[in-house]
């Protein structure tokens, strides 16, 4: 099971860029960032552009994998953010995981000055979004008419470093989701959190487990080399209250079939504080070891 982090983009880059660098050096296996505009439950706070940061982070490191947690088409074209992609991927060295989502409400889906989608058209702009994206992504030229997303002659040269693209991880839930995460992604994300009033979080991501298997034998995918991702921190659990917590944490879930763990870098005030120390000996003593 693998281990890695989130930073939040909250700081000019001098401050942030130790932040990059002390992720490397704690041996996470990934560093993801946020791509909104702005997050509400930050709403007041500073927030910096996941694409450059992105970048900056990249001429920072060497080892480490760096991607968005997750990209979605809230105000995101599939044309310009794979050419995005390809840069990062270049600028990575190979190094880039691309986190994509369908996306919720708030800030982001009303910046453009547009109304909110529904649920349906959200769905069905995210398949589309997805399949043009993979398609950008690995060939040269595309042209695609789509009933959402269109691409005209549209270069991607050199291509991405990684063959035959970076690797997609996408979050989904329900039948649909999982279906295209099965058909398009290297990996699936989820939060566990759940709708229902007392429900244990292991108890959602068992089910939706239970799920992806069932889209990935339907898809023809094989469970072995298939990512499953958890994002901490976005639910009711707190396993960064000390070492003990999370080590029972890691172990229930790497039970269930996640192979890697995704967990905030500590910021004051917020629902991501936690004790700096205790974090950075998790991150340390490493979910591997366990």
């Amino acid at each position: 099971m693998r281990l890695s982090t989130v930073i939040l983009p909250l700081e000019r880059w001098p401050a942030s860029r130790e932040k990059w660098r002390r992720a490397e050096e704690l041996g996470f296996h990934t560093a993801y960032t946020y791509d909104h505009l702005s997050w509400l439950r930050l709403v007041d706070r500073p927030w910096f552009g996941a694409v450059p940061t992105l970048a900056a982070a990249a001429l920072e490191t060497s080892r480490l994998r760096l991607g968005t947690l997750v990209t979605t088409p809230n105000f995101r074209h599939p044309v310009p953010l794979a050419k995005d992609l390809l840069s990062l991927d270049d600028l990575s060295g190979g190094r880039l995981t691309v986190g994509l989502g369908a996306g919720g409400l708030g800030a982001d889906t009303q910046v453009l000055g547009r109304a909110q989608w529904s649920f349906a058209e959200r769905s069905r702009r995210f398949a589309e979004f997805v399949t043009l994206l993979d398609h950008l992504l690995r060939e040269p030229l595309t042209s695609v008419e789509g009933a959402y997303y269109s691409a005209r002659e549209a270069h991607m040269v050199p291509g991405t470093l990684q063959r035959p693209r970076p690797p997609f991880v996408l979050g989904a839930s329900g039948p649909r989701g999982m279906a295209l995460a099965a058909k398009f992604g290297q990996g699936w994300v989820t939060t566990g959190r759940s709708s229902v009033d007392g429900e244990l979080c292991s108890d959602v991501v068992a089910t939706e487990l239970a799920h992806l298997d069932d889209a990935l034998d339907v898809a023809g995918r094989s469970h072995d080399v298939f990512e499953k991702v958890l994002l901490d921190g976005l639910n009711s659990e707190r396993p960064l209250a000390s070492l003990d917590a999370f080590v029972d944490w890691s172990g229930r879930y790497g039970e269930l079939g996640i192979t890697e763990l995704v967990i905030h870098w500590p910021e004051p005030d917020s629902l991501f504080a936690c004790d700096m120390k205790v974090f950075e000996e998790i991150a340390t003593l490493g979910v591997e070891k366990r």
